[in-house]
């Protein structure tokens, strides 16, 4: 005979300090769990969005960000060539050859703090392989003129980054002349500029990545592959857009993740014993109680599975509350350095449902932790050992 549910929220409603107490406890750990998932999904989604399945970058072979890679003119003018690149409707090759580099800024109202930023010098050609960068405010930077145009996250939060302002990277001074918006995407934290003035200003000579469409996406990538392995000029990889930006985020994400858990795991400890404390208190106080419901015929497992649901549903209270303290961060813009590029990504804390429900079921298995010990001690007590107690 199982034991009402009413009797375990009496209880809990009765012994509101206790409860509460132990409550906000779970709550802090499955706050900060939640964060913590919630910083590294946010991140990795930023860097995850900025890949496009239907481009092909271009690296040299060896190099694992477009900041370490280098190729020269030769050699993306013969990959542009190749027959498996699609082709713009004025017979242009459908690629774009980009110069990616990092300067140093300083950051807005913070005279002493500064972070590395992205560079990219690009074509007309680099927006239409990239539909999602769009201005929302000012214009596109003229060709052959010191201008760019910067992530919206990043005019915010970097001095002379702003539109209309001008900042200095590199040998010269630029003209900030537009404001893009790339879906939350990693290219929001880059600034953007005519390749063939940006690379002298760093005293580059050719290019950092290649960035193509295919002619045939199914098959065209494995028949590129196959023919750059077949030209010994070439020492370059070639993968899917998304791919390798997914490989950029792994690292920092799972760096983040670790970090996150050993707090949380920390922390977890302190809200076990306060539910293992919470619980050996309910159990010795209703000592009678116990007593008389062995007296009444329940079985130990019955009051053992009582005690255990109590103890759940006490933390769940937790879960539910950690959860909800976490939520208002949720779209909350912040930033850290990409291990792989060594510069700054501004991207939104991002909270999803599967996110909530770990949250929820690390309260759950916190509850059944703090409560087992407990219940089983509340179980295994006798008619007489219980009443004498009492």
């Amino acid at each position: 005979m199982a034991i009402p549910l009413q009797y375990n929220l009496r209880n809990l409603l009765v012994r509101r300090t206790a409860t509460l107490m132990t409550a906000g406890g779970i709550a802090l750990v499955v706050a900060i769990l939640v964060l913590t998932l919630a910083l590294a999904s946010g991140f990795r989604q930023a860097l995850v969005v900025t890949g496009s399945p239907d481009n092909v970058i271009i690296t040299r072979s060896g190099s694992n960000s477009e900041v370490l890679s280098g190729m020269n003119r030769e050699t993306a003018r013969i990959i542009e060539s190749m027959p498996e690149v699609a082709r713009l409707a004025n017979g242009q090759a459908f690629a774009a050859a980009e110069i990616v580099v990092v300067t140093n800024l300083p950051r807005r109202n913070d005279p002493v703090g500064s972070s590395n930023v992205t560079v990219r010098g690009a074509d007309a050609r680099a927006l239409l392989l990239r539909p999602m960068v769009r201005l929302v405010a000012g214009r596109l930077y003229h060709l052959g003129v010191p201008e760019v145009i910067v992530g919206r996250p990043l005019s915010q939060r970097f001095a002379g980054c702003g539109l209309g302002e001008t900042v200095r990277f590199g040998s010269r001074e630029w003209k900030v002349v537009g404001v893009f918006e790339a879906d939350g995407s990693g290219f929001e934290s880059e600034i953007w500029g005519d390749g063939e003035i940006l690379g002298p200003a760093f005293n580059r000579v050719g290019y950092s990545s290649l960035t193509l469409r295919l002619a045939d996406p199914s098959s065209g990538l494995e028949s590129l592959v196959k023919r750059v392995e077949a030209d010994p000029r070439l020492h370059i990889d070639a993968r899917h857009e998304d791919d390798y930006y997914r490989a950029q985020s792994e690292m920092l994400a799972n760096v983040i993740r670790a970090l996150g858990f050993f707090l949380v795991a920390i922390m977890a400890v302190g809200a076990v014993f306060g539910a293992l404390n919470t619980m050996y208190a309910a159990v010795g106080a209703r000592a009678k109680e116990i007593g008389t419901m062995l007296a009444l015929g329940f079985r130990p497992q019955s009051i053992l599975l009582s005690f255990l649901i109590e103890s759940v549903l006490l933390c769940l209270v937790g879960g539910v509350l950690g959860c909800l303290l976490a939520l208002p961060i949720h779209g909350v813009t912040t930033g850290t350095t990409n291990w792989s590029s060594f510069s700054e990504v501004a991207f939104k804390f991002r909270i999803t449902p599967g996110i909530l429900l770990t949250g929820l079921l690390a309260s759950i298995v916190l509850g059944i932790i703090g409560g087992y010990f407990p219940a089983r001690n509340a179980a295994r007590r006798t008619v007489a050992e219980a009443l004498r107690e009492s």
